[in-house]
């Protein structure tokens, strides 16, 4: 029997865990002890205002979350660390990864929030009935195992498993309950805005609509878990020029097709009881977007750049050393006209963005460039190149990744850099680059149109491309 939308009042009693909004845990141990990625974004809009979420949180909810005694950030996107939110649980005690260059918690300890970073890959306890580890990864997202009472709760959240797999699996053979919380979808949690260079839309992957249950299949058998509950994938669009997406977005009941009959499933939005086992789903209304202008969010896409505008926008790319070397030009189309960034790469090789001038000078200022790609009312045109992940100059990684998130952006830096996570992780780290260095392989001996390789191209789209 699931709970009611106005929920169960004594949810609090015992050892429980409950899912909500997009990406977040409530642990209880009696009282709410510990929240994950608290976005109330049925409130706070992400992504420059364009995404909202999928379905509300109900108030009882909302007062627990505001009420646990910790909150862990996995990283840094605005669906899971929004600054609005943020102001909701501000009194909490903060826990985050043990990220190279620690930009989140040296933001928040500059603004007075109690901010604890958990040690890499360790245990900590939290409550009598409730201990926790984090795993950080390469991309600045982690990883969250919480054991309550015994059971294994596995929350990968937007970051896969790359690197951290079989350490996973180590911990996760020890228990004989352990549920997957990670995101999936149809992949439109990256930018798949893409036009051709005669500006037609270039139809996204995300329109095959693949079956969900066949990327469950393949996480669940790389972590080790024997339950799965769909996470982290809740949003909606509601800007006028991102509203677009919303038809490639994943029905709830989209989850379970295609999972393997041995692995469990459990709907999301659901408690668990840690001691008898008991699931029960309490069935939250969807939000009823209300679309709106781009104006609302500052946008206006007449507005031109002015010359502080053009000098910001070069400095940032300036020290990005593996774009200027891999790529040619980075142009941007603002107010309807150009804006163009000569690079050292290729000459014929590059990428142009049209999109409004306050976006993308926020974007600029405050370093998270990845809001922009993930938002989808920006334009994207590759010019002699395949996607943002191409090769050596990788924009993705290279801008926001690397250059926004870790604060790395020369060649040494990269390499030192990487060097700490390679350390952490083991040989696992050398796995990870040989399986991007084996696609062809893969191709070649399973074929680019069968099962394994369409549902690891978009396992691969959804979850390892959506790193935060």
């Amino acid at each position: 029997m699931g709970f009611s939308h106005n929920y169960s009042s004594n949810l609090t009693n015992g050892q429980k865990l409950t899912t909500a909004g997009n990406a977040t845990i409530i642990a209880y141990d009696g009282k709410p002890v510990l929240v994950t990625d608290p976005w109330f974004g049925d409130e706070d809009p992400a992504y420059f205002g364009s995404w909202v979420l999928s379905h509300i949180i109900p108030s009882e909810l909302k007062k627990d979350i505001s009420n646990a005694e910790y909150v862990w950030f996995s990283h840094g996107h605005p669906d899971h660390l929004n600054s609005a939110s943020l102001e909701k649980v501000k009194h909490r005690k903060i826990l985050l990864p043990d990220h190279v260059n620690s930009r989140i918690f040296n933001d928040m300890s500059s603004f007075g929030y109690s901010v604890t970073i958990l040690p890499d890959r360790k245990w900590v306890q939290l409550s009598k009935n409730i201990k926790v580890y984090c795993i950080t990864t390469f991309l600045q997202d982690s990883i969250l195992l919480i054991d309550i009472c015994d059971k294994l709760f596995i929350n990968l959240n937007d970051s896969g498993a790359r690197d951290c797999a079989r350490h996973i699996r180590s911990i996760a053979k020890n228990y004989k309950h352990s549920y997957l919380m990670t995101l999936s979808g149809y992949g439109d949690t990256d930018m798949i805005n893409f036009f051709d260079e005669n500006g037609v839309s270039v139809k996204p992957e995300a329109a095959n609509k693949l079956l969900i249950g066949q990327q469950f299949n393949i996480v669940t058998k790389m972590t080790g878990a024997k339950s799965v509950i769909p996470f982290s994938s809740f949003h909606k669009y509601q800007r006028t020029d991102s509203i677009w997406a919303q038809q490639y977005t994943t029905p709830i009941d989209a989850y379970g097709l295609g999972l393997n009959s041995e692995i469990e499933y459990i709907a999301p939005f659901c408690t668990i009881d840690c001691n008898d086992l008991s699931v029960n789903h309490y069935n939250p209304p969807e939000y009823q977007v209300e679309v709106k202008e781009p104006e609302v969010f500052g946008d206006n896409w007449s507005d031109e750049l002015n010359s502080e505008d053009k000098k910001e926008i070069e400095l940032y790319f300036s020290r990005k050393e593996r774009i200027q070397s891999y790529f040619g030009f980075v142009s941007f189309s603002v107010g309807g006209k150009a804006f163009y960034l000569k690079m050292r790469g290729k000459p014929d090789r590059g990428i142009t963005f049209s999109v409004p001038r306050n976006s993308l000078m926020l974007a600029i200022k405050y370093r998270v460039f990845d809001d922009l790609l993930i938002g989808n009312f920006m334009k994207t045109t590759l010019h002699n190149c395949e996607s943002l992940y191409e090769g050596r100059g990788n924009f993705n990684f290279n801008t926001a990744k690397f250059g926004d998130n870790g604060l790395v952006e020369t060649e040494r830096e990269i390499v030192n850099y990487l060097k700490i996570y390679r350390k952490r992780a083991g040989m696992e780290f050398l796995i990870g680059a040989f399986e991007d260095k084996s696609k062809d392989f893969i191709i070649r001996f399973a074929g680019r149109d069968s099962k394994v390789f369409n549902a690891l191209k978009q396992l691969k789209r959804s979850v390892f491309s959506a790193i935060k």
